[in-house]
């Protein structure tokens, strides 16, 4: 459809506009209870949809079961439109035990909720841009299911992405256009455009409204409705609708709607709108709808009558809510991560006649299996697709094998990348994705804090997120400073995430599994120097290659290397507790000490098997932890201080610590690179001086 202002047609049947009036007034109602209780209302910060109600209920009516929902935190009279009552809204205002979305654990208009009769409404951060990255990964995973024969393209499924104005000007909404737009997904993005941020007015903040910006994006469809008058809004979603369920394209809504609450309880509208206010109040959605309504024939008195039991209503929830128990506090830690089926390991680590393989090679047929095994599995991220199949040949063949809708190359959008994934999990596609440098994860970070890792606790279980990201990581041989960094300590600090970090062919085979399978997100980092045994001391990264059946359990550490019972005996022995390439300086280092050292390979750096830590330093008495990392507020220092913590009593010595000097980046020339990395000769060192401590 060429882009153009939407016309109102005349008519619209008088029963859908009552129920629009009635909601409407609900709407305000909970917004002026809130306001009159002040006490209650605003313990805890929220926003309401005051001025939005006509866009948002015209939204919520041409939903159903079967599309996917993303709203943004002012969007309470879509979910009013949807069914859902005052009363379960006004359980989350108020943190209740109840709270149908996330149990009292976060706020006001951030629901999740999947139930019968409504659409899968995923959940979703605090909405400022960031959730149209995974609304956008949901209308993949559609577009995938239905190219792939797994899903009915006629059932015109779509997914409903709620935005403010303000957060179009974000990085990551761009992302989400150029794929939405790149893959033709079926999305509808509702911009809702009140002219405000918090205190900033839109003119200081953008150089155009979204219609205006959504130009540049080739083949997105555009419409403009005006957000203050239900009738228009309703024919303007309605054909936003029909283009993305008949069309399967996306399309940009953007609706202009008054700002007639406050930002948040928190940012009185009074300290800063002035006069705007009243401009503001002229385009009331409520006294435009009553204008209509009366026009048709209403009556006054029939709808001041509704007005007042709308009203009394309210307030009859609002004063249950009040008295609904709270969360149990003893429920405070439940749901981190959904439970995983990988519990033991199975199947044949070294089966019969197997030959051995490198890890690169056993990572890639793990992906063929899974990709054999499950249709609703597919794999993408840069380069990984197409001729090339990774920069490291991780992928290679598989887009031929699989198709370019299985195992296809993005756009340079780590965000995209890693986001997608909790939209497609929400969906009910399986997607495993690669970052191509661990130095390159940082843009994606926001979307795995924000998104991925708080879903399954906050959404109280509902939404666990089923991603493994593979990420290329360490350094070798002159990679310099953007292919060569280590960040698992980075990623150890974000809770809710899974951080897998195998050091040969068998253990990431069947790691590369239990991930996949795991119901909960998982970076899986692989250290590029270990991909094919070539750098000097790494041979025995590569193994037999176990079977088809192989998993690894997560959480499961090795010991790779065992002491001698006699050193044992003779107090002449230590542990090294590593991981990585660490696992191979340390054996490199032992065979000056034999007997004396034992190597605990955690494979697994969250969930950490610290009963096996505790065990080896239960044996020896004195322990290193090793990383490549820079050791300053590394993994490995707390480690080492869970340790100092845990082990007091069994220690025979400090917990001695190495990993890389305190440098921001690894530096191209090999010779600096050797300076700043650990390798044997300097773990060689610090074994001996543990040694004779």
């Amino acid at each position: 459809m060429t882009p153009a202002t939407v016309e109102t047609p005349t008519q619209v049947h008088v029963d859908l506009l009552l129920k629009a009036y009635k909601l409407m007034v609900t709407a305000k109602s909970m917004a002026d209870i809130f306001e009159e209780n002040r006490a209650i209302s605003s313990k805890y910060v929220h926003s309401t949809s005051r001025g939005h109600e006509a866009i948002q209920l015209a939204t919520a009516f041409q939903l159903t079961e079967r599309d996917f929902l993303s709203v943004y935190y002012r969007d309470e009279s879509i979910l009013l439109g949807l069914g859902l009552k005052p009363y379960e809204l006004m359980l989350q205002l108020m943190a209740k035990a109840d709270d149908p979305f996330s149990g009292g654990r976060t706020y006001y208009g951030h629901p999740s909720l999947r139930r019968a009769g409504f659409p899968v409404i995923p959940h979703q951060s605090s909405a400022t841009g960031m959730q149209a990255i995974p609304a956008t990964g949901m209308a993949h995973a559609l577009k995938y299911l239905e190219t792939a024969g797994l899903e009915d393209s006629s059932e015109g499924r779509v997914v409903l992405c709620s935005l403010g104005d303000g957060s179009v000007t974000e990085g990551e909404v761009a992302e989400a256009f150029q794929m939405a737009v790149l893959k033709q997904l079926p999305i509808i993005f509702l911009v809702q455009d009140n002219g405000w941020g918090i205190s900033a007015r839109a003119e200081e903040m953008r150089a155009m409204d979204a219609y205006e910006y959504a130009a540049g994006f080739k083949s997105m469809e555009r419409l403009r409705v005006d957000g203050a008058d239900f009738v228009h809004s309703y024919t303007g979603m309605q054909e936003a609708f029909r283009i993305a369920r008949q069309e399967r394209k996306p399309v940009l809504v953007h609706a202009t709607c008054p700002l007639l609450g406050h930002h948040t309880s928190g940012v009185r509208r009074e300290w800063y709108r002035g006069d705007n206010l009243q401009e503001h109040a002229l385009q009331d959605p409520i006294p435009i709808l009553k204008q209509q309504l009366l026009a048709t024939g209403s009556a006054e008195e029939e709808l001041y009558v509704l007005e007042e039991q709308v009203r009394h209503e309210v307030q009859t929830q609002f004063d249950k809510a009040q008295l609904a128990a709270d969360p149990e506090p003893a429920s405070f830690h439940l749901h981190e991560f959904a439970p995983t089926p990988v519990v033991e390991e199975k199947g044949q680590r070294s089966p019969l006649k197997g030959e051995k393989t490198t890890m690169v090679d056993a990572a890639l047929h793990a992906v063929d299996e899974i990709l054999k095994q499950y249709p609703e599995a597919l794999f993408y991220g840069q380069d990984v697709g197409g001729e090339l199949g990774g920069v490291f040949r991780e992928a290679a063949l598989l887009a031929k094998k699989y198709g370019d809708h299985r195992v296809f190359n993005t756009p340079i959008q780590e965000a995209y990348i890693i986001g997608s994934t909790a939209g497609m999990s929400a969906v009910g596609a399986k997607p495993i994705v690669e970052i191509q440098f661990a130095d390159y994860i940082w843009p994606g970070i926001n979307q795995l804090v924000e998104e991925l890792s708080k879903s399954c606790y906050l959404s109280m279980g509902k939404f666990p997120i089923q991603s493994l990201i593979r990420v290329p990581i360490g350094a070798y041989g002159g990679g310099g400073p953007y292919h060569s960094g280590s960040v698992e300590s980075t990623l150890l600090n974000i809770r809710g995430i899974k951080v897998v970090y195998p050091s040969n062919a068998a253990d990431i085979k069947g790691l590369m599994k239990a991930a996949f399978l795991d119901p909960n997100p998982v970076v899986m980092l692989e250290h590029k120097g270990l991909y094919w045994s070539k750098v000097p001391g790494t041979e025995e990264a590569k193994t037999i290659e176990p079977d088809a059946d192989y998993v690894l359990p997560l959480g499961k550490g090795n010991v790779v290397q065992q002491a001698s019972e006699e050193q044992v005996r003779r107090g002449n022995s230590l542990a090294v507790i590593t991981y990585g390439m660490g696992v191979y300086w340390a054996k490199s280092a032992s065979k000056q000490l034999p007997g004396s050292v034992e190597i605990v390979d955690l494979r697994t750096l969250n969930p950490l098997d610290f009963e096996m830590v505790q065990q080896a330093v239960e044996r020896h008495g004195k322990v290193l932890v090793l990383t490549e990392e820079p050791l300053l507020n590394s993994f490995a220092e707390s480690l080492a201080g869970r340790i100092n913590r845990t082990c007091f009593t069994k220690l025979d010595a400090p917990v001695f610590t190495l990993g890389a000097e305190n440098l921001p980046a690894v530096p191209l020339n090999v010779e600096l690179e050797k300076m700043m990395l650990p390798n044997a000769d300097k773990v060689l060192a610090a074994l001996t001086e543990l040694l004779e401590y």
